[in-house]
């Protein structure tokens, strides 16, 4: 972790680990495609997971649960510390759990390696 957080090592998402990021997300898309129930996905979260989310508003729902996560007060991080959550990040996508497709894990991958470091209070 400390060669490309701190050393700036150069990082690239494993061919295999892209096989299950896709093999994930193929899961991902079957559900959404067959208009099954599955949290999160086709479904509010917490107090709202009995909400069913109609097929158009699926990308609207998933946006704006990213914006309501993303804020945040106080100093920024470190760049070293963001960069270090940047690839623990990647790193978990990139077991094939998460259901993401690879092009996230291949820009927060391209952000470390090109030096560009979000402001994280």
């Amino acid at each position: 972790m400390r060669e490309v957080a701190v050393e700036r090592r150069p990082v690239l998402l494993d061919p295999d680990a892209r096989e299950a990021v896709h093999r994930a997300r193929a899961v991902v898309d079957a559900l959404v495609a067959g208009n099954k129930v599955s949290y999160a996905i086709t479904t509010g979260v917490g107090k709202l997971s009995d909400v069913r989310i109609a097929g158009d508003q699926i990308r609207e729902m998933q946006v704006n649960l990213v914006r309501s996560h993303s804020v945040g007060v106080g100093e920024p991080l470190a760049a070293t510390e963001t960069r270090a959550m940047m690839l623990l990040r990647a790193n978990s996508m990139s077991k094939g759990n998460s259901g993401v497709r690879a092009e996230i894990i291949d820009t927060l991958c391209e952000m470390l390696n090109r030096g560009v470091t979000p402001f994280v209070p």
